[in-house]
């Protein structure tokens, strides 16, 4: 098996979920719907949430943006398709505690999640990376579901 280095992870993931991003459109039917943007740099995304009672049934993202911003979107989606509104939430914050470097990020846990890590080396693209988390945390909150 080949180890990668935290920025070779980073970079590979990344890479491939800007190239080929997964739930990427809108979808409907939708429960909600919640665009923002980071005005500093220009990403913007919209994101499209469906319930089925407390679960997490249905999610997509649509915008631009930087890779970062897009492939942190396109990686979240898949990641919380299926959690309760709950867990998605904390799934958000335990992302966002990782990237002010507040927690290390469980590998268990997040799996290629952590790879996200590697832009806490650039401070000004952090904004970027969770943009769509803050977003989700948003729209959660929004849905009374959270």
């Amino acid at each position: 098996m080949v180890h990668l280095s935290l920025d070779e992870l980073y970079k590979e993931v990344i890479l491939d979920h800007y190239r080929a991003p997964r739930n990427k459109g809108q979808l409907d039917p939708h429960d909600i719907a919640l665009e923002r943007n980071n005005p500093l740099c220009g990403d913007e995304i919209e994101l499209f949430l469906k319930f089925d009672g407390d679960e997490l049934t249905g999610i997509a993202f649509d915008g631009k943006g930087c890779s970062i911003s897009q492939a942190s979107a396109s990686m979240m989606t898949e990641k919380v398709k299926g959690l309760s509104a709950k867990d998605a939430a904390g799934l958000a914050e335990s992302i966002k505690s990782m990237m002010a470097g507040e927690s290390e990020g469980d590998q268990a846990t997040l799996g290629d999640l952590v790879s996200l890590k590697g832009v806490v080396k650039y401070p000004v693209r952090i904004k970027c990376a969770l943009l769509g988390w803050n977003t989700l945390v948003e729209a959660l909150e929004e849905s009374g579901k959270s």
